[in-house]
């Protein structure tokens, strides 16, 4: 039966574990990324309004939601470098996971176990979705679709030679553009 402490569990899950394995998967990007020279790199966390801006860490109102990585520009640009960079959130999600798994598994980590035991199935979960050659919902490849591609084909998609991780500063220009019709909406809807 679905009770009060299975309500906080999940809001624990939903508000805390889900973004912070997020971060995590976008921490990957953001680590390979700047190995490989991306220029203007950021990490997103969210949608909506900005609540905070700190370095290359962009935090938005719905930050449970949705996130990203974002560059201007890599400076490798190999084969190997897309395949190490597309694969970075899949390596990091796995090795988080099985250590703290590990961690678990020797009694190392044996506070909030459950708190743990839901970090590592998130982990993992991304990791499922990730690796798995696979279109999504919109019909864009999944990072394990890209890395096939990459590897046998030799080039990003078989449809579209623009990288997915987006452009920051076009990235940037799309924000301050919705926010700017949002403040302009707010201000017709107040006379």
């Amino acid at each position: 039966m679905f009770g009060l402490s299975d309500l906080v569990s999940l809001v624990i899950s939903a508000f805390i574990i889900f973004p912070a394995v997020i971060f995590l998967r976008e921490l990957g990007y953001m680590i390979f990324g700047l190995l490989f020279g991306a220029k203007n790199s950021r990490i997103t966390l969210g949608s909506g309004p900005r609540i905070f801006k700190f370095g290359k860490l962009d935090v938005r109102k719905y930050y449970h939601l949705y996130s990203w990585f974002s560059y201007d520009e890599l400076k490798v640009k190999s084969k190997f470098a897309y395949v190490i960079l597309y694969a970075s959130p899949i390596m990091v999600n796995v090795i988080v996971g099985l250590v703290i798994n590990a961690l678990i598994a020797n009694g190392y980590i044996t506070m909030y176990a459950t708190f743990w035991d839901r970090f590592v199935f998130y982990a993992f979960f991304y990791v499922l979705f990730d690796a798995i050659p696979m279109k999504t919902v919109h019909g864009k490849p999944n990072n394990g679709m890209i890395i096939y591609q990459m590897i046998r084909y030799g080039k990003r998609t078989d449809y579209n030679p623009e990288p997915f991780l987006p452009s920051t500063s076009e990235a940037e220009k799309a924000y301050q553009k919705e926010m700017e019709k949002i403040i302009t909406d707010n201000k017709s809807a107040k006379k």
